[in-house]
């Protein structure tokens, strides 16, 4: 017998799809690029401004020829809101789902305030202020009962939003990275009107499916 949170999932999920259609751009679910795979991974993330996005690979670059580190060609600064793992015939679903949701959030301003350090692994840029992604997280757990109905596995949703900036560092290295940069100032501001969907693929590359408005504040005053 189903749960009372998948029944409770299902009725919330037909009331959202209910609402008016949303027009969905590169929507490629109708083309697999791995039709062996039954699930994909999807990821829900915000990118930095064009602006902010060079000023971190500057910062990434600076790294490398410091601590003598290859350069990261996949490395792309993004901030990570939801992952979850999903059938593709379920994308226009889950699309619709997440307009809707994100149609009555609103656009906010994110601050990047310096470093820190994963312990012994790595470092990432902090958020200075967490809420508005929590917020966002918050109003996709809806999202996990209508996974899990499918078979797919639980949602994974934001609880530390941050920056991924380096991973997999030595300890001796780690050492010397964490003495440098917890003294690093890093300090940049932009806006987040758009979330972006991903779906990566076993090579561990990123495609896009969907971009998502969110509204601007003016709509709420």
């Amino acid at each position: 017998m189903p749960s009372f949170t998948k029944i409770i999932s299902k009725f919330m999920l037909n009331s959202l799809l209910g609402t008016n259609t949303i027009a969905m751009k590169n929507l490629s679910g109708a083309i697999s690029l791995q039709k062996d795979i039954e699930l994909w991974e999807y990821l829900l993330v915000v990118h930095p401004t064009a602006e902010v996005h060079t000023k971190i690979l500057h910062e990434k670059k600076k790294f490398e020829t410091r601590y003598e580190q290859q350069g990261d060609t996949k490395f792309h600064p993004h901030i990570t809101i939801a992952n979850f793992w999903a059938k593709e015939a379920m994308e226009e679903t889950f699309i619709r789902w997440i307009q809707n949701i994100c149609n009555l959030q609103k656009n906010f301003t994110v601050t990047l305030n310096n470093f820190s350090g994963f312990p012994s692994a790595g470092l990432y840029i902090r958020i200075q202020d967490e809420e508005p992604f929590k917020r966002l997280a918050n109003a996709l757990k809806i999202l996990d009962g209508f996974m899990q109905s499918n078979d797919c596995p639980q949602l994974k949703l934001v609880s530390n939003p941050r920056i991924i900036f380096v991973t997999r560092l030595s300890q001796c290295t780690f050492d010397d990275v964490i003495k440098d940069y917890s003294q690093k100032t890093f300090h940049e501001s932009f806006k987040v009107e758009k979330l972006i969907l991903l779906k990566r693929d076993a090579h561990m590359n990123c495609h896009l499916v969907n971009t998502f408005i969110l509204p601007p504040l003016a709509l709420f005053d």
